[in-house]
């Protein structure tokens, strides 16, 4: 156990002696047990889907063969502790720090994290089976309403609802293609179900969800073409086959040009890996201190090219999309989906390559959504995320990849107040932090919100 600095303030109006979090995945779960490490207040954990509790989608939809893209070395769910997974891995006879393990395996690991902690202190830890349909303002903290009919009030609330599902691309009305021809979501359901080896499976994306769903095909028995497009054909470079060694950590001047420049001069010496891996420590900085022209500049002209280099494919999984490429079963193009019209039992879909006027043609039996997760609030059919808006609690970031947060994680309301007690953690923050998308940033993340509500019980305050 963990003790915070502790000053008791008793009957102090802002204290938090019970705190809410809404969503059990990665983010939820592991702020429970960050909150139970730190000695801080009850907590409830509420989650709509039983199986991923503790794991989210990340770790519990993934197939055995899909791996983690970071070694085991760097994936302890505690900072505090960086060798807590390492050594659950050599207990287990699992691996050790230099393994992909399997996402599965990691789920388990978060699993049984959640399990013990829940079994240590029954009485200040609860799970609850339900969906968090609305939550409002009352008393001195929040209450939430949930499908199942009842109603939950905290102190303070958590928003960590993991990644929103991808948008439908441009040009697919799904309404209008034969029924199971599109699937939006690579992980509901069986992608490669009724096709046929003389198919074609077109992937929206070619990222590292357009991956997953190239191994789920392949693994599922699948030996047709399977096609990944996205604007700029690019694909997620792979791990190099030993770890890196360790580099400093350099701060380039704070132009996107100079920025480029300068991983460009550092890869002919060090390698591009080294180059981005220096970077990896103080990108939030950067990202913090560049104005809101430069990020959108960044979004719109080097986020596919950053995205492919810093989130890397185990060497194993780039060895089998390699061998997928080189039999002919995968294509990987560049070029914009214009139009999917409906074609008997298929569909056909219409793309224009990267840098020509002309359209092509591809005849598909599956269209299916890998633009991987976005974070646009207006678009979303959340039914909490709806309500939430129409209230005027929270707003999207400049951005409109997520949600605005200040820089203690509390949520900023649509008059740009920020709110009392209701916080959000996970990759729905990531417009005022970026790199919040892996295990590394969202358990420093996830520690600091739990120590800072820990204090908050005791003090009356969270300015600690």
């Amino acid at each position: 156990m963990i003790a915070s600095n502790r000053f008791p303030a008793p009957g102090s109006p802002a204290m938090i002696r019970h705190v809410a979090i809404v969503g059990g995945g990665f983010s939820g779960a592991l702020l429970a047990i960050n909150l139970l490490r730190h000695d801080g207040p009850r907590a409830t954990l509420i989650e709509r889907r039983p199986a991923q509790l503790g794991r989210g989608v990340a770790y519990s939809a993934a197939h055995e063969e899909h791996l983690l893209n970071v070694r085991a070395g760097n994936m302890s769910a505690l900072p505090d502790d960086p060798d807590h997974f390492v050594r659950w891995l050599a207990h287990n006879a699992l691996g050790d720090r230099t393994t992909f393990v399997p996402r599965r395996v990691y789920g388990r690991y978060l699993r049984e994290m959640l399990e013990q902690a829940v079994a240590a202190h029954p009485h200040r830890l609860t799970l609850i089976d339900d969906e968090v349909r609305a939550i409002a303002p009352a008393d001195d903290g929040h209450q939430a309403t949930l499908a199942g009919g009842g109603t939950l009030a905290a102190d303070a609330m958590v928003l960590a609802l993991g990644n929103l599902p991808p948008h439908t691309p441009a040009g697919i009305d799904p309404e209008a293609l034969p029924p199971g021809c599109y699937r939006g979501d690579p992980w509901a359901g069986d992608i490669a179900e009724g096709l046929h080896d003389d198919d074609t499976v077109v992937l929206v994306g070619s990222g590292l969800t357009a991956v997953d769903a190239a191994l789920l095909l392949d693994s599922s028995g699948f030996r047709g073409r399977i096609v990944a497009l996205s604007r700029r054909g690019l694909a997620p470079r792979r791990h190099a086959d030993t770890p890196p060694q360790p580099g400093l950590s350099e701060r380039p001047a704070a132009t996107l040009s100079a920025l480029l420049r300068h991983v460009r001069q550092r890869s002919a010496t060090i390698g591009w890996r080294a180059a981005v891996d220096t970077l990896r420590p103080i990108t939030q900085l950067m990202w913090g201190a560049a104005d809101a022209a430069t990020r959108a500049r960044f979004l719109r002209h080097l986020r596919p090219w950053w995205d492919v280099h810093r989130h890397r494919l185990a060497p194993a999984v780039a060895d089998r999309i390699d061998a997928l490429l080189a039999a002919g079963r995968l294509e990987v193009l560049a070029g914009k989906l214009v139009a999917a019209t409906a074609d008997g039992p298929h569909a056909l879909l219409d793309w224009r390559p990267r840098g020509e006027s002309e359209t092509r043609r591809i005849r598909a039996a599956r269209i299916v959504n890998c633009t991987g997760p976005q974070g646009d609030l207006l678009r979303s059919g959340e039914p909490l995320l709806r309500d939430l808006l129409a209230r005027g609690m929270i707003r999207p970031d400049a951005l409109r990849i997520g949600l605005e947060v200040d820089a203690q994680s509390r949520v900023v309301d649509a008059d740009g107040t920020v709110a009392e007690h209701l916080y959000a953690i996970g990759p729905m923050t990531r417009g005022g932090l970026w790199e919040v998308v892996a295990v590394p940033d969202i358990r420093q993340q996830n520690w600091t919100l739990a120590r800072r509500l820990a204090n908050a019980q005791w003090v009356g305050g969270e300015g600690l």
